[in-house]
């Protein structure tokens, strides 16, 4: 059940920027609301699970702590698969990040105590490279912008905790507000989002 996946990762979440459990530090993992709710849209650009071809595959995770920790986990989250993915490539994405294949995925599953059925639908991605735009099926968007510094260059974050967890290239990930809105009634909270980082990512499990 070898895994060996690459891809971009962004993500958004409820608290202000820059979310505090980036940093991997549990005395600083206090979400700003009390609770935090996050949507994390995978582009996989190449690689394998299981024997299964993922290559251009995309998926929104979406997950709802109750808090006031990230460690505190409890959390209700869905996949949203975008509809071009096939059968097999459908069963093997929900293994991968129901994290039954081990890797990064392996350990926000474990935050999770519900799994709402995964839905299957269009996403629309707009992306030109600094600013990105993903109208998943008719529940939620997420908008994200990379943040720059006066002299125009991307401000990034290296070998923050969850950087390396998530075996983020050089363990450094840029820093990208977002501006999202997810509205499923199946979750607990409708809500938006202002946090976010946008980074490529590697997984090789064995």
């Amino acid at each position: 059940m070898a895994m060996k996946l690459e891809g971009e990762l962004i993500e958004t979440c409820s608290c202000n920027v820059l979310c505090p459990c980036w940093f991997g530090v549990r005395e600083l993992m206090k979400m700003d609301k009390g609770w935090c709710d996050s949507a994390l849209l995978f582009r996989i650009v190449n690689g394998e699970s299981n024997g299964v071809d993922l290559a251009g595959s995309t998926v929104a995770y979406v997950c709802c702590l109750p808090g006031p920790t990230l460690f505190d986990g409890d959390g209700t989250a869905r996949l949203y698969i975008d509809e071009s993915a096939k059968e097999e490539q459908r069963r093997e994405l929900e293994a991968v990040f129901h994290g039954q294949r081990g890797g990064p995925t392996e350990i926000l599953a474990g935050l999770m105590s519900s799994w709402l059925p995964s839905e299957f639908c269009g996403i629309d991605i707009q992306d030109d490279g600094e600013q990105l735009s993903a109208k998943v099926g008719e529940v939620g968007e997420i908008r994200s912008a990379i943040l720059k510094n006066e002299a125009g260059d991307a401000m990034t974050v290296q070998d923050a905790g969850f950087a390396v967890a998530f075996s983020f290239a050089d363990s450094r990930f840029r820093v990208a507000p977002s501006d999202s809105r997810w509205a499923d009634p199946s979750l607990p909270r409708t809500f938006d989002t202002r946090s976010g980082a946008r980074s490529s990512w590697s997984w090789n499990v064995a």
